[in-house]
């Protein structure tokens, strides 16, 4: 088990719980040492008195409080232990609340709680069963690293889980930050539900550190002199391009669907996005204008030619079909007029 980092109880109404808090997460980031370039020896961050010059120690290194540039207040760890705060040594819990009544956005750092002996296990195992059973998260207070701090109890996977949270005023507002409003179509929606359907998962214990391992294989083709590994290609795209957003989400939709093996149709392109007539009331009032420029324009040009080639097969029948029906008119008349001279 790792080294715990504090020691204390929960305090669960009357109920006291001892309980060691553990680190529930790893940092497997690959660390960097400051080197001299030229002999590659390492370069340490000296701590040096602003006043004298003078190198310090740890041991001769306090805190102070700057009330202004001129006047320094000076506090000891001995005081700061003294102050009068009940969370001091322990995690009180103060309320219960449903687990999506909490912003994600205020969990920080998360601690495992291990029982601190066997006299504390029966009443551990109380509070992750009401836990459980409740499907609540517990809130709680506590003090570290001279702060009072806002904690969330739950249980994973048997173990009660400390998430330490950022108070409400330090969460600040997006409202700035928020895009203006803009128009979607109903269809453009619905193809990006379909692409979180598409790119849905069960669990996301798959993913690895791709950085991590590019990194761990540079260092190693460098130690051993071999030759560095040459960067993965990928499609470059222009900065600034406006794309059809319907053709890109139709393109992500394909590729999520090829990667698990369901196959698609054709290939989808991203084109350039064109500016959208929005009422058919503005293409009315605008075809006497531009539009009938571009037809005047064109007529000249691809009807003519279409025109031309069609007359030398369809010109000979129509002028029968005109002369064959003027002549049944014409009939028709010079014997209706007979009949009228000869009553």
């Amino acid at each position: 088990m790792p080294r715990p980092l504090w020691t204390g109880a929960i305090s669960f109404g009357l109920v006291t719980i001892p309980v060691k808090v553990v680190s529930a997460t790893q940092d497997h980031s690959i660390h960097f040492r400051q080197v001299h370039l030229e002999d590659l020896g390492r370069v340490r961050t000296r701590k040096v008195c602003e006043l004298d010059g003078e190198a310090l120690s740890q041991d001769e290194i306090g805190k102070g409080y700057e009330l202004s540039k001129e006047q320094t207040v000076p506090i000891t760890d001995e005081e700061l232990d003294r102050i009068p705060l009940p969370t001091a040594k322990a995690i009180e819990i103060v309320a219960f609340v449903d687990a999506d009544s909490v912003d994600p956005i205020r969990i920080s750092d998360s601690y495992y709680l291990a029982i601190d002996g066997q006299v504390a296990a029966k009443p551990y195992t109380l509070l992750r069963r009401a836990l459980e059973r409740s499907d609540k998260v517990a809130v709680a207070k506590f003090a570290w690293h001279n702060r009072e701090r806002l904690g969330l109890l739950r249980v994973r996977e048997g173990a009660i889980v400390l998430h330490s949270m950022r108070w409400p005023d330090e969460i600040r507002s997006p409202e700035s930050l928020a895009p203006r409003q803009v128009e979607l179509d109903d269809d453009e929606i619905d193809r990006a539900v379909q692409l979180t359907d598409t790119m849905a998962l069960d669990s996301i214990a798959g993913f690895r550190d791709a950085y991590r391992d590019a990194l761990e294989e540079l260092i190693a083709a460098k130690s051993e002199g071999r030759e560095l590994p040459e960067p993965a290609e990928g499609e470059e795209q222009e900065e600034g391009k406006v794309v059809d957003l319907m053709a890109a989400l139709n393109a992500s939709v394909e590729a999520a669907k090829e990667s698990r093996g369901e196959g698609g149709g054709g290939e989808a392109t991203v084109h350039e996005m064109r500016p959208r007539k929005k009422t058919a009331s503005k293409k009315a009032a605008s075809s006497g204008k531009a539009t009938t420029g571009r037809k005047a324009a064109s007529s000249g040009k691809a009807t003519t030619g279409r025109k031309a080639s069609a007359s030398g097969k369809t010109t000979g029948q129509k002028t029968g079909a005109r002369k064959t029906t003027a002549a049944k008119r014409t009939t028709g008349t010079k014997r209706t007029a007979r009949k009228r001279s000869a009553s």
